[in-house]
Protein backbone atom coordinates (compact mmCIF):
# COMPACT_ATOMS: atom_id res chain seq x y z
CA UNK A 1 0.00 0.00 0.00
CA UNK A 2 2.74 2.47 0.97
CA UNK A 3 4.78 1.83 -2.22
CA UNK A 4 1.71 2.01 -4.42
CA UNK A 5 0.48 5.29 -2.92
CA UNK A 6 3.97 6.80 -3.09
CA UNK A 7 4.16 5.81 -6.74
CA UNK A 8 0.85 7.52 -7.35
CA UNK A 9 2.16 10.71 -5.79
CA UNK A 10 5.23 10.68 -8.03
CA UNK A 11 2.98 10.63 -11.07
CA UNK A 12 0.72 13.50 -10.01
CA UNK A 13 2.86 16.32 -11.32
CA UNK A 14 1.57 15.76 -14.87
CA UNK A 15 -2.11 16.12 -13.92
CA UNK A 16 -3.70 19.58 -14.01
CA UNK A 17 -7.22 20.91 -13.85
CA UNK A 18 -9.05 20.37 -17.13
CA UNK A 19 -11.83 22.87 -16.45
CA UNK A 20 -12.86 25.59 -14.01
CA UNK A 21 -16.55 26.08 -13.34
CA UNK A 22 -17.97 29.24 -11.75
CA UNK A 23 -20.51 28.03 -9.20
CA UNK A 24 -23.12 30.63 -10.01
CA UNK A 25 -22.27 31.46 -13.59
CA UNK A 26 -20.70 34.77 -12.61
CA UNK A 27 -23.56 36.33 -10.59
CA UNK A 28 -22.92 35.30 -7.00
CA UNK A 29 -25.90 35.56 -4.61
CA UNK A 30 -25.67 37.57 -1.41
CA UNK A 31 -22.69 39.72 -2.38
CA UNK A 32 -22.54 43.36 -1.23
CA UNK A 33 -21.66 46.24 -3.60
CA UNK A 34 -18.09 46.37 -2.24
CA UNK A 35 -17.45 42.93 -3.74
CA UNK A 36 -17.48 44.38 -7.26
CA UNK A 37 -14.19 46.17 -6.60
CA UNK A 38 -12.56 43.47 -4.47
CA UNK A 39 -9.54 41.66 -5.87
CA UNK A 40 -8.62 38.09 -5.10
CA UNK A 41 -5.43 37.75 -3.07
CA UNK A 42 -3.06 34.99 -4.23
CA UNK A 43 0.32 34.32 -2.65
CA UNK A 44 2.74 31.45 -2.07
CA UNK A 45 4.05 30.31 1.31
CA UNK A 46 7.30 28.32 1.34
CA UNK A 47 5.84 25.79 3.79
CA UNK A 48 2.24 25.21 2.65
CA UNK A 49 2.31 26.48 -0.94
CA UNK A 50 -0.46 28.38 -2.72
CA UNK A 51 -2.74 30.53 -0.54
CA UNK A 52 -5.88 32.32 -1.75
CA UNK A 53 -8.17 34.78 0.04
CA UNK A 54 -10.64 37.60 -0.68
CA UNK A 55 -12.66 35.26 -2.91
CA UNK A 56 -15.70 36.77 -4.63
CA UNK A 57 -16.12 34.23 -7.45
CA UNK A 58 -16.37 30.72 -5.96
CA UNK A 59 -15.49 27.96 -8.38
CA UNK A 60 -14.77 24.28 -8.95
CA UNK A 61 -11.58 23.06 -10.58
CA UNK A 62 -12.13 19.73 -12.31
CA UNK A 63 -9.47 17.00 -12.22
CA UNK A 64 -10.64 13.99 -14.22
CA UNK A 65 -8.87 10.67 -14.86
CA UNK A 66 -7.97 9.73 -18.40
CA UNK A 67 -10.70 8.13 -20.45
CA UNK A 68 -11.25 4.56 -19.35
CA UNK A 69 -9.60 5.03 -15.95
CA UNK A 70 -12.47 6.72 -14.09
CA UNK A 71 -14.27 4.49 -11.62
CA UNK A 72 -17.39 6.65 -11.23
CA UNK A 73 -16.54 8.09 -7.81
CA UNK A 74 -16.17 11.83 -7.23
CA UNK A 75 -14.71 13.82 -4.33
CA UNK A 76 -15.23 17.55 -3.79
CA UNK A 77 -12.21 18.89 -1.87
CA UNK A 78 -12.51 21.80 0.59
CA UNK A 79 -9.07 23.24 1.45
CA UNK A 80 -8.47 24.46 4.98
CA UNK A 81 -7.16 27.76 6.31
CA UNK A 82 -9.24 28.71 9.33
CA UNK A 83 -11.98 30.36 7.24
CA UNK A 84 -9.46 33.15 6.63
CA UNK A 85 -7.50 31.76 3.67
CA UNK A 86 -7.53 28.65 1.47
CA UNK A 87 -4.51 26.33 1.18
CA UNK A 88 -5.41 25.74 -2.44
CA UNK A 89 -2.26 23.82 -3.37
CA UNK A 90 -1.32 21.47 -0.55
CA UNK A 91 -4.90 20.79 0.57
CA UNK A 92 -6.55 21.13 -2.81
CA UNK A 93 -4.83 20.57 -6.13
CA UNK A 94 -2.14 18.22 -4.81
CA UNK A 95 -4.75 15.91 -3.32
CA UNK A 96 -6.90 16.11 -6.43
CA UNK A 97 -3.98 14.89 -8.54
CA UNK A 98 -3.52 11.90 -6.24
CA UNK A 99 -7.21 11.03 -6.49
CA UNK A 100 -7.00 11.12 -10.29
CA UNK A 101 -4.31 8.44 -10.19
CA UNK A 102 -6.72 6.29 -8.15
CA UNK A 103 -9.45 6.72 -10.79
CA UNK A 104 -11.45 9.25 -8.77
CA UNK A 105 -12.73 12.44 -10.39
CA UNK A 106 -11.75 15.27 -8.04
CA UNK A 107 -13.12 18.79 -7.74
CA UNK A 108 -11.26 21.49 -5.82
CA UNK A 109 -13.73 23.93 -4.29
CA UNK A 110 -12.63 27.54 -4.03
CA UNK A 111 -15.29 28.71 -1.62
CA UNK A 112 -16.03 32.18 -0.31
CA UNK A 113 -14.48 33.08 3.02
CA UNK A 114 -16.75 34.93 5.46
CA UNK A 115 -16.46 38.72 5.18
CA UNK A 116 -18.96 41.21 6.55
CA UNK A 117 -17.65 43.78 4.05
CA UNK A 118 -18.29 41.59 1.02
CA UNK A 119 -21.12 39.18 1.90
CA UNK A 120 -24.59 39.88 3.32
CA UNK A 121 -24.68 36.65 5.34
CA UNK A 122 -21.00 35.73 5.73
CA UNK A 123 -21.55 32.70 8.01
CA UNK A 124 -23.74 31.00 5.40
CA UNK A 125 -21.58 31.61 2.32
CA UNK A 126 -19.11 28.67 2.62
CA UNK A 127 -21.92 26.16 3.16
CA UNK A 128 -23.93 27.68 0.32
CA UNK A 129 -20.93 27.21 -1.97
CA UNK A 130 -20.33 23.62 -0.84
CA UNK A 131 -23.97 22.74 -1.44
CA UNK A 132 -23.95 24.38 -4.85
CA UNK A 133 -20.81 22.40 -5.71
CA UNK A 134 -22.52 19.13 -4.76
CA UNK A 135 -25.58 20.13 -6.77
CA UNK A 136 -23.48 20.90 -9.85
CA UNK A 137 -21.44 17.69 -9.69
CA UNK A 138 -24.54 15.56 -9.22
CA UNK A 139 -26.50 17.32 -11.98
CA UNK A 140 -23.61 16.98 -14.47
CA UNK A 141 -22.61 13.47 -13.38
CA UNK A 142 -23.31 12.01 -16.81
CA UNK A 143 -20.81 14.40 -18.42
CA UNK A 144 -18.01 13.05 -16.20
CA UNK A 145 -19.27 9.43 -16.18
CA UNK A 146 -20.00 9.60 -12.44
CA UNK A 147 -22.26 7.49 -10.25
CA UNK A 148 -24.68 9.93 -8.58
CA UNK A 149 -24.65 7.74 -5.44
CA UNK A 150 -20.85 8.00 -5.03
CA UNK A 151 -20.24 11.73 -4.69
CA UNK A 152 -18.28 12.54 -1.54
CA UNK A 153 -16.84 15.60 0.12
CA UNK A 154 -13.41 16.03 1.69
CA UNK A 155 -12.06 18.74 3.96
CA UNK A 156 -8.91 19.73 5.82
CA UNK A 157 -9.01 21.63 9.13
CA UNK A 158 -11.62 24.40 8.68
CA UNK A 159 -12.35 22.85 5.29
CA UNK A 160 -13.12 19.71 7.30
CA UNK A 161 -15.62 21.75 9.28
CA UNK A 162 -17.21 22.85 6.02
CA UNK A 163 -17.32 19.27 4.73
CA UNK A 164 -18.85 18.05 8.01
CA UNK A 165 -21.35 20.92 7.90
CA UNK A 166 -22.36 19.86 4.38
CA UNK A 167 -22.85 16.35 5.77
CA UNK A 168 -25.10 17.49 8.62
CA UNK A 169 -26.97 20.52 7.24
CA UNK A 170 -28.46 19.30 3.96
CA UNK A 171 -32.08 18.85 5.04
CA UNK A 172 -34.61 21.31 3.67
CA UNK A 173 -32.51 22.32 0.67
CA UNK A 174 -33.75 22.19 -2.89
CA UNK A 175 -32.18 19.37 -4.86
CA UNK A 176 -30.01 16.57 -3.52
CA UNK A 177 -27.09 18.27 -1.77
CA UNK A 178 -26.34 15.44 0.68
CA UNK A 179 -22.80 14.11 0.14
CA UNK A 180 -22.64 10.31 -0.02
CA UNK A 181 -19.55 10.16 2.21
CA UNK A 182 -17.13 12.45 4.06
CA UNK A 183 -13.33 12.40 4.24
CA UNK A 184 -12.18 14.60 7.14
CA UNK A 185 -8.49 15.36 7.74
CA UNK A 186 -7.61 16.98 11.11
CA UNK A 187 -11.03 18.61 10.91
CA UNK A 188 -12.51 21.39 12.97
CA UNK A 189 -15.80 19.83 14.02
CA UNK A 190 -16.93 21.75 17.08
CA UNK A 191 -17.33 25.42 17.98
CA UNK A 192 -17.95 24.71 21.65
CA UNK A 193 -15.66 26.28 24.25
CA UNK A 194 -14.35 22.91 25.43
CA UNK A 195 -12.94 21.47 22.19
CA UNK A 196 -13.75 23.94 19.42
CA UNK A 197 -11.27 25.93 17.36
CA UNK A 198 -11.66 29.56 18.44
CA UNK A 199 -10.07 31.09 15.34
CA UNK A 200 -12.32 29.28 12.87
CA UNK A 201 -15.39 30.07 15.00
CA UNK A 202 -14.51 33.75 15.16
CA UNK A 203 -13.84 33.99 11.43
CA UNK A 204 -17.07 32.23 10.50
CA UNK A 205 -19.51 33.42 13.18
CA UNK A 206 -18.03 36.67 14.44
CA UNK A 207 -16.70 37.77 17.82
CA UNK A 208 -19.80 37.10 19.92
CA UNK A 209 -22.08 34.48 18.32
CA UNK A 210 -25.19 33.38 20.20
CA UNK A 211 -25.41 29.93 21.77
CA UNK A 212 -27.91 28.71 19.17
CA UNK A 213 -25.56 29.61 16.31
CA UNK A 214 -22.56 27.99 18.02
CA UNK A 215 -24.58 24.81 18.62
CA UNK A 216 -25.84 24.76 15.04
CA UNK A 217 -22.29 24.85 13.68
CA UNK A 218 -20.94 22.33 16.22
CA UNK A 219 -21.36 19.36 13.93
CA UNK A 220 -20.94 16.64 16.56
CA UNK A 221 -24.32 17.88 17.87
CA UNK A 222 -26.00 17.73 14.45
CA UNK A 223 -25.46 14.06 13.56
CA UNK A 224 -28.56 11.97 12.92
CA UNK A 225 -29.52 8.79 11.09
CA UNK A 226 -29.13 10.40 7.65
CA UNK A 227 -25.60 11.71 8.18
CA UNK A 228 -23.23 10.17 5.58
CA UNK A 229 -20.47 7.67 6.48
CA UNK A 230 -17.11 9.22 7.29
CA UNK A 231 -13.37 8.64 7.35
CA UNK A 232 -11.54 10.72 9.95
CA UNK A 233 -7.81 11.12 10.51
CA UNK A 234 -6.07 13.27 13.12
CA UNK A 235 -2.85 13.60 15.12
CA UNK A 236 -2.87 13.11 18.87
CA UNK A 237 -0.38 15.95 19.32
CA UNK A 238 -2.36 18.46 17.20
CA UNK A 239 -1.97 21.71 19.17
CA UNK A 240 -4.12 23.73 16.74
CA UNK A 241 -7.24 21.59 16.37
CA UNK A 242 -7.49 19.02 19.15
CA UNK A 243 -8.11 15.38 18.26
CA UNK A 244 -11.29 15.47 20.37
CA UNK A 245 -12.94 17.10 17.34
CA UNK A 246 -12.56 13.90 15.34
CA UNK A 247 -13.20 11.64 18.34
CA UNK A 248 -16.48 13.29 19.31
CA UNK A 249 -17.73 13.29 15.72
CA UNK A 250 -16.84 9.62 15.39
CA UNK A 251 -18.70 8.80 18.62
CA UNK A 252 -21.74 10.73 17.43
CA UNK A 253 -21.71 8.86 14.13
CA UNK A 254 -21.45 5.47 15.84
CA UNK A 255 -24.21 6.40 18.29
CA UNK A 256 -26.47 6.75 15.25
CA UNK A 257 -25.05 3.57 13.67
CA UNK A 258 -23.38 5.48 10.84
CA UNK A 259 -20.38 3.61 9.33
CA UNK A 260 -17.16 5.43 10.17
CA UNK A 261 -13.41 4.96 10.50
CA UNK A 262 -11.14 6.95 12.83
CA UNK A 263 -7.31 7.04 12.75
CA UNK A 264 -5.35 8.93 15.42
CA UNK A 265 -1.60 9.14 14.86
CA UNK A 266 0.56 9.58 17.94
CA UNK A 267 2.49 12.37 16.21
CA UNK A 268 1.84 14.60 13.24
CA UNK A 269 0.78 17.98 14.61
CA UNK A 270 -1.65 20.02 12.54
CA UNK A 271 -1.58 19.42 8.79
CA UNK A 272 0.87 16.48 8.79
CA UNK A 273 3.63 18.76 7.51
CA UNK A 274 6.38 16.30 8.50
CA UNK A 275 4.65 13.05 9.48
CA UNK A 276 2.80 10.87 8.76
CA UNK A 277 3.73 10.96 5.09
CA UNK A 278 1.09 11.63 2.47
CA UNK A 279 1.20 8.05 1.19
CA UNK A 280 0.60 6.77 4.75
CA UNK A 281 -2.60 8.65 5.61
CA UNK A 282 -3.90 8.91 2.03
CA UNK A 283 -3.39 5.16 1.61
CA UNK A 284 -5.63 4.60 4.64
CA UNK A 285 -8.19 6.93 3.11
CA UNK A 286 -8.24 4.97 -0.16
CA UNK A 287 -8.42 1.70 1.78
CA UNK A 288 -11.51 2.91 3.64
CA UNK A 289 -13.13 4.09 0.41
CA UNK A 290 -12.46 0.71 -1.19
CA UNK A 291 -13.64 -1.24 1.86
CA UNK A 292 -16.81 0.85 2.11
CA UNK A 293 -17.65 0.37 -1.57
CA UNK A 294 -16.91 3.89 -2.79
CA UNK A 295 -14.15 2.61 -5.10
CA UNK A 296 -15.18 -0.14 -7.50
Amino acid sequence: MRKLALGLMLLTGTVSAQETILLYGGKVPGMLPAAAAAKENVRTDKTVGLLVSNITQPSLEVFAPEKGNANGTAVIICPGGGYGVLLLGREGRDVARAFVQAGVTAFVLKYRLPSAQLIAEPAQAPLQDAQEAIRIVRSKAADWKLDTTRIGIMGFSAGGHLAATAGTHFKGNAGNVRPDFMLLVNPVISFTDSIGHAGSRRNLLGDAPGNALVESFSNELQVDGRTPPAFLVHAGDDSVVGEQNSIQFYLALRAHKIPASLHIYQKGEHGFLKEPSFDEWFGRCLFWMRQAGWLH
